[in-house]
């Protein structure tokens, strides 16, 4: 069959696989949600859910340095690559060999079409329940917002700007992204923060681990309050967003706003 991914380009497989590499964490996880875990036998060092998958596969780099040489050794036949995640060059290398999807998920509704081309390839997948937590999920619109400033990195400090799936899930969930109007991950001194005088300032956990000793730095700076948040709950897409409607509920009201 030959199917379209994400990105628009022809994925074309000549069996149903039964040899899978993930190169994206967040859709590593939801693949073996999907039933798949069998058929995975390789992932990065950052795929680390479920826990004992690694152990049970071969992790072939991470997801900017894949060794594309253990790769090959593998003999996979699908990829699953993110635009985002994964460098473009080594996509374009890994293709001339084997199937290659290549997700680009921005949003829920994006999450949802993953799963569906999954479906699509392996087939009778049990997706019901999943599809309907996701849908549920997609419907939600607060119109109401509170303001945020988003923070994924220090030395230097880096934001999220409004194409990114972190500010999809802010505004879902009634946060107004104070540099939503930048692009990307934009870096922002604290003088920049500060300017902003957000309501609330997030510190994620990853990709920087941020710890209390950050609240207690930022402090002195901005009158905002400061909390520690789980960063894969804002930014895995996937089956992890199944978990997001009750993390966030219970954020705001520990928030009282």
């Amino acid at each position: 069959m030959t199917l379209i991914d994400q990105l628009g380009r022809s994925c074309h497989l000549s069996q149903v696989p039964v040899r899978i590499i993930s190169l994206v964490p967040s859709l590593t996880e939801t693949l073996v949600d999907l039933g798949l875990g069998d058929q995975i036998i390789g992932v990065t060092k950052f795929c680390v859910h479920p826990s004992d998958l690694r152990s049970k596969t071969t992790v072939i780099g991470g997801t900017k340095n894949p060794r594309i040489h253990d790769i090959i050794g593998l003999q996979p036949d699908l990829i699953i690559a993110n635009k985002e995640e994964n460098r473009m060059e080594d996509i374009t290398e890994l293709e001339q060999l084997f199937p290659v999807y290549v997700s680009d998920i921005k949003n829920v509704g994006d999450t949802i079409n993953f799963i569906l081309d999954m479906n699509k390839i392996f087939t009778n997948l049990d997706i019901q329940d999943i599809l309907s937590g996701l849908e549920q999920l997609n419907t939600i619109s607060i119109s109401e917002k509170t303001s945020a400033c988003y923070l994924i990195w220090k030395n230097p400090w880096m934001t999220i700007g409004h194409d990114t799936f972190i500010h999809h899930l802010l505004e879902k969930f009634g946060y107004q992204n104070v540099f939503g109007d930048q692009d990307r991950y934009p870096i922002m001194s604290i003088e920049d923060i500060a300017s902003k005088n957000p309501d609330l300032i997030f510190l994620s956990s990853e990709p920087y681990p941020f710890k209390e000793s950050d609240i207690i730095e930022l402090s002195s700076w901005v009158q905002s309050k400061i909390i520690l948040v789980d960063g894969e709950i804002f930014s895995w897409y996937g089956t992890r967003l199944l978990v997001a409607k009750e993390y966030f509920k219970t954020l705001k009201l520990n928030l009282g706003k």
